[in-house]
Formats: structure tokens, C-alpha cells, sequence
């Protein structure tokens, strides 16, 4: 079970389950606008979520001009996370020539050089994360157990992480 994991392994299967599916919804967290499905690009080392938008997208011009608060919500089966930040503006050559692929050329007509690419830069802050081990059969079984025994499922372990 996840109660013996240690922060250092709760926040590494985070960066891991992003780095293998990638999409959850960004938003900001002073903003009215929804929250969109947006594609992350992990930078563990650094604690950064890499994005590519395009300049005239809300989001984008939301952000234009400084830095803000914002998050990201991901989920996958087992791992489901709240992960909070500052998000900027990056026009990062070097971010867009490493995590360029066939899916974000697609939004792009002119490639690299389209005039209205430009990348979100999410310094993390902190995340919470829920851990779910054992899937469906486990959920049914603690359910049926809390019911039976007027208690509450034991499905996983939250975690919250600072990355200040």
C-alpha cells in the first residue's frame, strides 16, 4: 500500500504517470475562463510542466505580461493529482525544438516557425496526490467492506508535496 511511500517516491510517480499520458486540463486559479486539456512536458529536475499554446488562445493572453497562479489536473487509473504553480510565457527555442513531435506539429501549419507558437512555463509549487492501488476489485471490495462494517473504504493515501 502507498503508506509506505516516501515523499521522494510519491513525487516520482507523479512526473512519471505525466511523462507517460501527458494530458490534464490547465487553468488558472484567479480566472473565470474553464480550465482546458492541455499536453505536459516533465522537467522533474527542475520542477517545471512545459506546454505549447498559441499566442491568441485565452490562456496565452491571460498570462501575457507576467507570471500568475495557475494548475493543473491530472488523472490516470491509479495516480490523480492537483498540481499548483506559477505559470509565464516562454518562447523557449530549445523546449520547442526538444518536445516537438508529430501531435503538437499538427497544430501548427508552419511548424517551429509559426508566428503564433509560443510555450507555458508551470514553475510547480506543490501538488496533492491520491494514490489508488488495486483497481476496480479493490474499490468494489473496500466499498463493500465500509458498508458492511459502517466505516469508510480504504482506496489509497493522499499526499501533499512542496516543492519550494
Amino acid at each position: 500500500m502507498t503508506d509506505t511511500l516516501t515523499n521522494a517516491e510519491v513525487q516520482d510517480r507523479l512526473w512519471k504517470a505525466v511523462e507517460d499520458h501527458h494530458t490534464g486540463m490547465l487553468g488558472l486559479t484567479h480566472d473565470s475562463h474553464h480550465f482546458q486539456p492541455m499536453t505536459a512536458f516533465v522537467e522533474k529536475d527542475t520542477g517545471v510542466l512545459w506546454f505549447f499554446t498559441r499566442k491568441d488562445t485565452d490562456l496565452a493572453q491571460a498570462v501575457e505580461g507576467g507570471t500568475t497562479d495557475a494548475a493543473f489536473i491530472f488523472v490516470d487509473k491509479k495516480l490523480q493529482a492537483c498540481i499548483d504553480g506559477r505559470i509565464s510565457l516562454s518562447h523557449d527555442q530549445a523546449r520547442i525544438d526538444r518536445y516537438w513531435n508529430a501531435h503538437v506539429a499538427a497544430w501548427y501549419p508552419d511548424g517551429k516557425d509559426d508566428p503564433m507558437l509560443t510555450l507555458l512555463r508551470l514553475d510547480v509549487t506543490e501538488a496533492a496526490v491520491w494514490i489508488s492501488e488495486g483497481g476496480l476489485l479493490k474499490y468494489a471490495f473496500e466499498v463493500a467492506k465500509a458498508n458492511l462494517g459502517k466505516s469508510t473504504p480504504d482506496v489509497g493515501e493522499r499526499r501533499d508535496l512542496n516543492f519550494q
